[in-house]
């Protein structure tokens, strides 16, 4: 099992390496097929360069040739799309004793998970979410709600909800959207509500999206706290565009693994 952790670890790091190239490239007209290179001086990596994290690390965050600065970023997604197939693959170990039941199960969330690490880092880098990943990501959820929807057995309010929760958890922020003339939120967010909805299913999609408002929050006036402490500083304000995708992430993740109901929905069911 210690072979297992530690293989899915690696597994998770490579694939992190991969996003960030995807993350890196996504809408400049570059294939993610091409070699690798110094943003500075063009300096093609070599494979030793390429050791997801510890490359980074062995290079101190610079470039091999020209000694420019390597964004943080790239360990940082490297070891935290390993530690979250790490998670993924605990997640899935109810189903052991169906070795073809887990791997389904984790390669399936993996996919997913890796979509959302993709929107998670393009938001904070350009606040924007790419409609392509959003509607990827809710058409694998709405497959996922449609082939675990009750057909032909006893339907009960909550079946119905889960089944309509991608386009009831856009609605509000269609309205917020609408209402403000985008000046409150972006409909990107909405557009990755509906896969929310059909990924959690109602009640835990609701309770991710209330999670991550909660958090959002927290850290929008911690930070303005700390502003003012630091008086030289004024760049954050109400009015301050602020990427809402990862804290809307965030919730999903909670509520995969935990299952809470915030608003206590369930009791009425």
């Amino acid at each position: 099992m210690f072979l297992i952790w530690i293989s899915v670890f690696i597994l998770g790091a490579i694939i992190g390496s991969f996003l960030n190239v995807v993350i890196l490239r996504y809408n400049t007209g570059r294939s993610v097929n091409g070699r690798s290179g110094c943003l500075s001086c063009g300096y093609q990596l070599k494979w030793y360069d390429m050791v997801p994290i510890f490359s980074w690390l062995s290079l101190r965050g610079r470039c091999r040739k020209c000694s420019s600065k390597i964004s943080i970023q790239y360990p940082l997604v490297e070891f935290g799309t390993a530690i979250l197939f790490v998670v993924l693959f605990w997640s899935a170990l109810p189903f052991l004793e169906y070795l073809n039941l887990i791997l389904l199960y984790f390669i399936w969330n993996a996919i997913i998970f890796s979509i959302l690490i993709v929107i998670f880092v393009y938001d904070i880098r350009h606040k924007i979410i790419p409609d392509s990943l959003s509607f990827t990501f809710a058409l694998l959820a709405l497959t996922q709600t449609l082939i675990i929807f009750p057909f032909g057995s006893e339907l009960t309010i909550v079946n119905y909800l889960n089944l309509f929760a991608g386009p009831l958890l856009f609605l509000p922020f269609y309205l917020l959207w609408k209402v403000s003339s985008g000046r409150w939120i972006g409909l990107g967010d909405g557009k990755l509500a509906l896969g929310i909805g059909w990924y959690l299913g109602f009640i835990y999609g609701l309770s991710a999206i209330i999670f991550s408002f909660y958090l959002g929050a927290i850290c929008a006036i911690t930070a303005m706290l700390i502003e003012r402490l630091k008086p030289k500083i004024k760049n954050i304000t109400m009015k301050t565009e602020v990427p809402f995708a990862p804290f809307l992430i965030i919730g999903i993740i909670v509520e995969f693994l935990i299952r809470i109901d915030l608003l206590g929905i369930s009791l009425f069911f």
